[in-house]
């Protein structure tokens, strides 16, 4: 096959990727393909790149290829400059060294992954005031808890073995702690106040929904409400708030962006990188699924990946301050009528389904009664 003829077939290719995810639509083969905008900018600027160097723009085609792989271009990489260094921070950088701080690590830990050992000595290394692990189960519940040391007294466990088990150990107080099942009675999150040792009050959420894969969640409806909910919890809040977990979603996705501008959230990974958590054991398909969201009342002092710990997911900590007298230079912008709405939808298309399975469960329980 001629190069020009390859790299015509791409761009057409790369058209049909990008155009897929725009469409309206929560099924699982639409929505997985907006994981893919890192690697797809790569490959377009690629292409655009090759088809420049190779060949004499000259005839109308090649003028009209172009200015279609170059709009896909500007398109995707509209959707990933904010983790670019070009952007600007959401969150600013904390230079008051005076200022209360929490000192946050997330990570999934693989169910199945064995090398406990290797986590352990992450959590060692951060020194973490709050944790948060998702996918454990009561053997990953007894080896964390059995190698940590006396400082971390509280804590809420809920290991499960369906994969979405959640733990959480502080080395501050919790006050109110709660386990809530917002879209599914097999898939928690944790909500609770913690004291800080200034005797300040934040909410943390920490939650870890499911991603819209079929042995998962043939749609997205589950993870898209449960980040909606998430989302309108944060907006009426009456303290500053984080918001933390393996979302199973991209930062730049309608649903991600959407839940940013419902809950006034900011990500303290725009301006600095993508931080990409996942996939840990695939060099080249990587993309960010563990997030550290937070209200405007907090600034950034230090983001960091951990390193490798057996699992997909690599571990994600950082370090913030709480700078109230600060809030007016990073106000988040409050939702519009059309994304009040928009996120109001989608928690009734989740509670709509959930009642159709429900129904046809009866149906099938009266059937075997026949």
């Amino acid at each position: 096959m001629r190069l020009k003829t390859f790299l015509q077939i791409f761009g057409a290719i790369a058209v049909l990727l990008t155009l897929i995810p725009l469409v309206a639509a929560d099924f699982w083969w639409i929505r997985v393909f907006d994981y893919l905008h890192i690697q797809l900018t790569l490959l377009t600027l690629t292409a655009i790149a090759a088809y420049f160097i190779r060949f004499d723009i000259k005839w109308v085609q090649d003028y009209v290829f172009m200015g279609i792989l170059l709009t896909c271009f500007v398109f995707q990489f509209g959707k990933i400059y904010p983790y670019t260094p070009f952007s600007t921070y959401e969150i600013g950088e904390s230079k008051n060294p005076e200022a209360p701080q929490i000192r946050l690590f997330t990570a999934n830990v693989l169910q199945k992954n064995e090398k406990h050992e290797k986590l352990v000595r992450e959590i060692n290394r951060f020194d973490p005031d709050v944790m948060v692990f998702t996918e454990t189960n009561t053997r990953w519940k007894n080896e964390i808890s059995k190698n940590l040391d006396e400082s971390y007294r509280y804590k809420v466990e809920v290991p499960l073995e369906n994969t979405y088990g959640m733990l959480l150990y502080s080395k501050f107080e919790l006050i109110d702690p709660q386990v809530r099942y917002l879209v599914d009675d097999s898939i928690p999150s944790i909500h609770t106040r913690i004291k800080l040792p200034e005797g300040n009050l934040i909410q943390l959420y920490a939650i870890h929904p499911t991603p819209p894969m079929p042995q998962h969640n043939p749609s997205s409806s589950d993870r898209d409400a449960e980040m909606m909910k998430i989302a309108k919890m944060s907006l009426e809040r009456e303290l500053p708030v984080v918001v933390i977990g393996d979302f199973n979603d991209v930062a730049w996705s309608e649903t991600t962006s959407l839940f940013q501008s419902v809950g006034k959230l900011l990500d303290v990974r725009v301006g600095r990188g993508f931080y990409n958590t996942y996939n840990a054991k695939n060099l080249i398909m990587r993309w960010p699924l563990d997030y550290i969201y937070t209200s405007e009342e907090f600034r950034l002092k230090e983001i960091k990946l951990g390193e490798d710990t057996g699992s997909d997911h690599f571990p994600l900590f950082a370090t913030l301050s709480l700078e109230l007298e600060k809030v007016k230079e990073q106000e988040a912008e409050a939702p519009n009528e059309n994304q009040l709405e928009r996120a109001k939808e989608q928690i009734k298309e989740e509670e709509e389904e959930n009642l159709e399975k429900a129904k046809e469960a009866e149906e099938e329980e009266e059937e075997e009664e026949d």
